[in-house]
């Protein structure tokens, strides 16, 4: 799926100001599209209903959802000008203004953003659309290296947060119809079947509120309805469905779906468009991690060596990325204690991944995967009395019940291992027992 690149510009002809008319269709299909595709994006134009006075929130989804913009600044139109601020304020980069050269002068606050000029002929459409189109597909393409173009980020350097956060305080952070948040949280609690009630009642979900839409994929998340979340996808408006979270999301739920081959393509799409980070590494290891473990049972030794190694150094390469995140840090030591001998590399980087999540919850607002990482390093250094301490901590935050299922799992492995070498596990046991219970 290509990227998507939203065009903010006006319909129709638009007077300039001096009696010519500029007509913004011809522009667009004669050389702001041709050009978006040749930078290898798929552009996508406000629909004619959105164009009013009043921008909806389908615009404001596509402002801020869509990884790549074109804003045309010719005729200074108020709409034009209004969405661009709210891009600038919602997404860091790729966003390219352009204008008709000789068709009035640009703005004092835009006259600084680098605007790529096209021509015009005396009737107002494109005369010059090869050159001028070639113009726009290079700084399309130039755009896609990811640096910062937008004031508003230009100041803010480092505005997102950890990215593993970003799906457990999407409810808090996302404001969208009470009446549908609420019963999304009672349908949580009743099961696949009430959800999906929900989501018939929806409709279409191409023209859903991204806000309900999201929730509703978090929450079949929440209840193991991978089958659902792949479905649901399929139908959502393409911004949202290209957005990074939805597509993390689904790499995880194709792998607990039995399709792991297809979640770790979406992942290393993913990785190869924005580099690595703590949350795509941390699902795309654990598809490995599930690799590893099928052919461990299969009796394929060799081919289990490998995969454990590959899913280490991608735990590891997501841990660098952030190191706030403690996340993919414990899964790498962890399973370095599965390795065959235990790999060296677990004892420098025990405490290094212990100080990154006693950070988080001295931060305050810690969440169940802190408690379970602080509870999954005090096994991993055999120390019985922070194991016994941090149990209750990680039962007392548990949210949805793959969570505590996650850090069992772990545990139990790193109990048969141990086991195997001829330790006691009577440790493991216990926080075992405790994550059951």
């Amino acid at each position: 799926m290509s990227a998507l690149c939203f065009i903010l510009m006006p319909f129709g002809k638009k007077p300039a100001g001096d009696g010519r008319q500029v007509n913004f269709d011809a522009i667009y299909e004669h050389l702001i599209k041709p050009a978006v595709q040749a930078a290898g994006l798929e552009p996508l134009r406000a629909d004619e209903e959105m164009a009013g006075g009043i921008i909806h929130k389908a615009m404001f989804e596509r402002l801020i959802l869509c990884e790549y913009a074109v804003a045309d600044l010719t005729t200074a139109n108020a709409n034009v000008f209004y969405e661009l601020g709210v891009r600038h304020a919602a997404r860091s980069w790729a966003t390219v203004p352009v204008f008709a050269a000789g068709w009035g002068a640009l703005p004092f606050d835009v006259n600084g953003l680098r605007a790529v000029p096209y021509t015009l002929a005396a009737d107002g459409s494109p005369s010059a659309f090869g050159a001028d189109g070639a113009a726009l597909t290079a700084r399309l393409r130039a755009a896609q290296q990811a640096t910062t173009d937008s004031p508003v980020f230009q100041l803010l350097e480092g505005f997102p947060d950890i990215q593993r956060l970003k799906t457990d305080v999407f409810r808090d952070r996302v404001r969208y119809a009470e009446g549908f948040k609420n019963r999304l949280v009672l349908a949580r609690k009743q099961g696949e079947v009430a959800l999906a009630a929900i989501e018939t009642e929806l409709g279409d979900i191409g023209h859903a509120e991204a806000g309900v839409v999201v929730d509703l994929f978090l929450s079949y998340r929440a209840v193991q309805a991978w089958g659902r979340m792949i479905d649901l996808v399929g139908r959502m408006a393409p911004p949202l469905a290209a957005s990074v979270l939805v597509r993390e999301q689904l790499g995880l739920a194709l792998n607990r779906a039995g399709r792991g081959e297809e979640g770790e393509a979406v992942l290393l799409r993913l990785i190869e468009e924005h580099g690595f980070s703590s949350e795509t590494c941390g699902i795309l290891g654990r598809v490995y991690k599930d690799r590893w473990e099928a052919a461990v049972k299969e009796g394929k030794d060799v081919l289990a060596h490998g995969l454990l190694d590959k899913a280490i150094d991608v735990y590891l390469k997501g841990f660098e990325a952030d190191w706030r995140d403690a996340y993919p840090g414990v899964n790498a030591v962890t399973l370095m204690e599965l390795r065959e001998p235990p790999d060296p590399r677990q004892i420098s980087l025990l405490p290094v991944v212990a100080y990154a999540v006693e950070r988080r919850i001295a931060a305050g607002n810690p969440d169940y995967w802190d408690y379970a990482t602080r509870l999954e390093l005090a096994v991993l250094a055999r120390d019985e009395n922070a194991a016994r301490a941090a149990l209750p901590d990680a039962l007392a935050h548990v949210r949805e019940s793959w969570e505590r299922e996650t850090t069992a799992r772990n545990l139990r492995l790193i109990g048969e291992k141990r086991a195997a070498r001829g330790e006691d596990a009577g440790l493991i046991k216990f926080c075992l027992a405790g994550l059951a219970g």
